[in-house]
């Protein structure tokens, strides 16, 4: 008898929209230099990143992020997606963040760290933050206004051995295009810096990197 059974269906094919490749080998490439800005690690490098001459590692494949689109229960956002098809994790961005997670590592906050929404809320009611004072982005925003009530549906993407330092996706604020709400959440912020995408994140990451601001 014929096989009758159907091969699943190829991951959908996106094309890249924003330099990933481009922006990482700058990076890395400034990373590694060692009088820009290696010395300023506790340690350097490991060999390997050296000779590479890249903080990344090779991209997943589209049936890893298949995976774990249907393991989170959701589909993730183009430019993170983009990030992850370019390098699935990376070390170091600024000295505050010093890992962006596999695809293997990738999950809720509510899962994989709770103490930081209860830290947050300390079980209280949600900030009520008026669109006017949230929807802004940039040298206005401030970062006291986070709406607490999305912290339980954030995903974690990052992680800083002994620090509150994350990079953290909102799938409840999302742009026409598909885009979510990227936070940067530090100890030392009354809340969390916030972007439009992730993609807005890690340039406004690198510019802070290499002293741009201001």
């Amino acid at each position: 008898m014929p096989d009758t059974e159907q091969d699943e269906p190829a991951p959908e094919f996106r094309p890249a929209v924003h330099p990933w490749r481009e922006l990482l080998q700058r990076w890395s490439d400034e990373w590694l230099d060692p009088v820009l800005h290696e010395q300023e690690r506790s340690e350097p490098f490991p060999d390997a990143v050296r000779a590479a001459r890249w903080l990344g590692s090779a991209g997943a494949t589209p049936q890893e992020l298949a995976a774990l689109e249907a393991r989170l229960g959701t589909v993730l956002p183009p430019s993170y997606r983009e990030f992850l098809l370019t390098s699935d994790g990376w070390l170091d961005t600024t000295g505050g963040i010093r890992r962006l997670l596999p695809v293997r590592e990738i999950g809720w906050v509510r899962d994989l760290d709770p103490e930081l929404i209860e830290g947050w809320t300390g079980g209280g009611e949600p900030d009520d933050v008026p669109d006017e004072q949230y929807f802004v982005y940039g040298d206005e925003q401030e970062p006291w206004t986070i709406r607490t009530e999305y912290l339980n549906h954030l995903l974690k993407i990052s992680h800083t051995p002994g620090a509150l330092d994350v990079y953290l996706l909102n799938p409840r604020v999302v742009t026409p295009d598909g885009e979510w709400e990227a936070w940067y959440f530090a100890h030392w912020l009354p809340g969390a810096v916030r972007h439009r995408s992730f993609w807005d994140l890690m340039h406004d990451e690198y510019r802070s990197f290499r002293g741009d601001r201001g």
